[in-house]
């Protein structure tokens, strides 16, 4: 259940999830693809380009909430705007950046959250509006961070056919002084935490057996078995916030003094636990999933999974670890001469290079750095340069080609 604090400066409830971008709204072939790739025509001076991204590869969340919740709907989109020209200049102000799902354009129809948002959050919310204020359809606000961005967005995982869809894909528009440009993201989001694998069951029934299906059994399980472990009243006091008690960074909740962190707490107590299940991936059976494949990037093309980079369970559980702050950097493993990569103290996703754009523009959010196996996540390179992979065309941004070569440095 991957989520960030990095909204921590500019709302109470931080960001949980931001999309990957992607462009206009046709049909794009999936990166290998026998189709031809569309041409894109060359930048014009005068013109703008904007880049949108998610800041996570998967945002998690409850589908219902009159129990217990782990994370609410809550995901967020970023954008950056560029002024196309020899040297291209990054738009800070005066901009309007709006933003609209267009085939999951409701979410109160599809999970109960807005009935029970007041007991575990403490506010009132119209339906289809998230914890930030903002809904499906919207205008994104300047960071300070170079990009714009909409935090919050309530969107589930089914669209309005009623189709499970975890990566949403999002139209964004830029307009600055009668500019006008477009692309896409993806909002990735699933509720596809399979605490039915093992609660809800006998230990005879963990193992590669079909799933429990009554959720109310299962959630009552969780809370029953908590209460029995660790002297509390859970089952009478629903619904429950976990992030209450268990400091959460995701959601911005300091928790209870001497509590462990939701982090520590669920990693350090599944960590023996999940070696029961008969999945390959033991990572998926709560961080969504093995339908939902959030890992889709470059990496696991190359046969990277999710302990390669950051670490086994106990490791992640590890009380002394700060969640969503100490987190796996390129440069741990690529070392390429004269590279450069994160800023110093500063997590992938809020990096910056190359002029002020953000790492996550050109090369996507983390596990869906691209070209990844979604065609979704492929699409904004599609448009703009007519490939897949890293945004590395010059002329996307630059309306000439420049004569010097383009060095991975950050002041570069």
């Amino acid at each position: 259940m991957r989520t960030s604090p990095k909204t921590r400066a500019r709302t109470w409830w931080p960001t949980l999830a931001i999309a990957t971008a992607s462009v206009s709204v046709w049909a794009v072939a999936f990166a290998g693809s026998p189709k031809p790739e569309p041409k894109p025509e060359a930048p014009a001076a005068g013109s703008i380009v904007v880049l949108g991204f998610n800041n996570l590869g998967m945002h998690c969340m409850n589908e219902w909430f009159d129990n217990l919740c782990i994370l609410p709907p809550y995901n967020s989109l970023h954008a950056q705007v560029l002024i196309r020209g020899e040297e291209p200049h990054i738009v800070t102000s005066g901009a309007t950046i709006s933003y609209i799902v267009p085939n999951n354009t409701m979410s109160s129809n599809k999970t109960n959250f807005w009935n029970y948002a007041f007991q575990l959050f403490g506010v009132n919310l119209p339906p289809d509006i998230g914890l930030t204020g903002n809904g499906l359809v919207g205008t994104m606000t300047y960071s300070g961070n170079q990009d714009w961005v909409a935090t919050g967005i309530p969107i589930t995982p089914m669209n309005d056919a009623f189709q499970l869809q975890a990566y949403n894909v999002t139209n964004i528009t830029a307009n600055y002084q009668g500019m006008v440009a477009n692309t896409v993201a993806v909002m990735p989001v699933s509720w596809e935490i399979s605490c039915n694998m093992c609660h809800g069951r006998t230990p005879t029934q963990i193992g590669p057996k079909p799933l429990g299906s009554d959720r109310q059994v299962v959630e009552m399980d969780i809370l029953s078995k908590h209460d029995r472990l660790h002297g509390t009243n859970l089952v009478n006091e629903r619904p429950v916030l976990c992030a209450k008690c268990h400091a959460d960074p995701a959601l911005g909740t300091s928790g209870v003094l001497g509590v462990p962190t939701m982090s520590s707490a669920m990693h350090l107590s599944h960590a023996t636990r999940v070696n029961k299940l008969f999945i390959p991936n033991k990572c998926y059976a709560c961080h969504p999933g093995v339908k939902t494949q959030c890992q889709r990037d470059i990496h696991v093309t190359k046969g990277i999974v999710c302990t390669n980079c950051h670490g086994n369970m106990t490791a992640v559980g590890d009380p002394n670890r700060r969640p969503w702050q100490d987190e796996p950097r390129c440069g741990s493993c690529h070392s390429v001469p004269g590279h450069e990569y994160e800023q110093p103290g500063v997590l992938y996703q809020d990096s910056h290079g190359h002029g002020g754009v953000l790492c996550a523009s050109c090369h996507n959010s983390p596990h869906a750095i691209t070209p990844t196996t979604n065609p979704e996540d492929n699409q904004q390179a599609l448009m703009l340069q007519g490939h897949t992979g890293v945004i590395d065309k010059c002329t996307v941004c630059h309306t000439s080609q420049p004569s010097e070569s383009f060095f991975h440095k950050r002041s570069d």
